[in-house]
């Protein structure tokens, strides 16, 4: 994940610059009144989405796989202990109506 993050990130910083150098030439509007700084943020974010989405289709489902595979050994953990409690719990009561 942490690498999927940081390639996102870079995707977003070069079109940050992009954006950035094409407000300030005057290719790309400038925005409305003090809001250029926020503009050229939006902008950057709305390019680099559907950008990210294709260049780093690869590295999510690699990611994806790698958070299903915590998630089922974080269940098959929870089950495993599920089972020794419950063979505990078996055998504590199995003894207390034996002595009964």
């Amino acid at each position: 994940m942490g690498r999927y993050t940081l390639m996102r990130l870079g995707i977003f910083a070069g079109c940050l610059v992009v954006v950035w150098g094409l407000v300030y030439s005057g290719i790309a509007p400038r925005g409305l009144g003090d809001s250029n700084y926020m503009w050229v943020v939006l902008l950057a974010l709305v390019i680099s989405a559907p950008i990210s989405f294709v260049v780093l289709r690869k590295e999510r489902d690699r990611a994806s796989a790698q958070v299903v595979a915590r998630v089922d050994r974080a269940r098959a953990n929870l089950e495993e202990n599920r089972s020794q409690e419950d063979h505990v719990d078996d055998a504590t009561r199995g003894a207390q109506s034996q002595t009964s």
